[in-house]
C-alpha cells in the first residue's frame, strides 16, 4: 500500500548528459533524498565543482579517480565516498564506470531538469 511515506519509484526518468561522456540517470528520491546512476565512459572528466547536498558516491562498477579539494582517491567497484556540503570535487574516469549517487537534500535543479526532457519527449 503506497502512501506519503511509502511509495515505488518510476522507472521512466530519461537520461540526462551532465558533461561529455558522462550520463546520469535519477533513480529515486523523497523529501530529504535522490538517488540517481551515472554512467562514466573510460577517460571521461568532470570539472570540479560543489554543491550544497551532502554526497555519497558508491561504485557499482569500474574505476575512477575523485579529486577532492585537490586530493586524488582511487576508487573502484564496490567502493564508496562520502563529500560534506560545499566540498569542491572533480572526476577522472579510468575504466568505464557505473555510480551510485546520493543526495541529502535532494538535487531539485536535476529533478527540474528530469521533467523538462520528459515534458520536451511528450511533444
Amino acid at each position: 500500500m503506497e502512501n506519503q511515506q511509502t511509495r515505488k519509484m518510476k522507472r521512466q526518468n530519461p537520461s540526462i548528459e551532465i558533461c561529455p561522456g558522462i550520463t546520469r540517470r535519477t533513480i529515486a528520491n523523497g523529501k530529504t533524498m535522490y538517488q540517481m546512476v551515472a554512467t562514466l565512459a573510460a577517460g571521461s572528466r568532470m570539472p570540479e565543482h560543489r554543491h550544497a547536498q551532502e554526497q555519497i558516491v558508491h561504485i557499482l562498477e569500474g574505476q575512477m579517480r575523485l579529486i577532492v579539494d585537490g586530493v586524488p582517491h582511487e576508487l573502484s567497484t564496490g567502493d564508496s565516498f562520502y563529500l560534506a556540503s560545499n566540498v569542491p570535487h572533480g572526476v577522472e574516469t579510468i575504466l568505464p564506470t557505473r555510480v551510485l549517487d546520493t543526495f541529502s537534500p535532494p538535487r531539485d535543479d536535476y529533478l527540474a531538469i528530469d521533467e523538462k526532457a520528459r515534458e520536451d519527449g511528450a511533444r
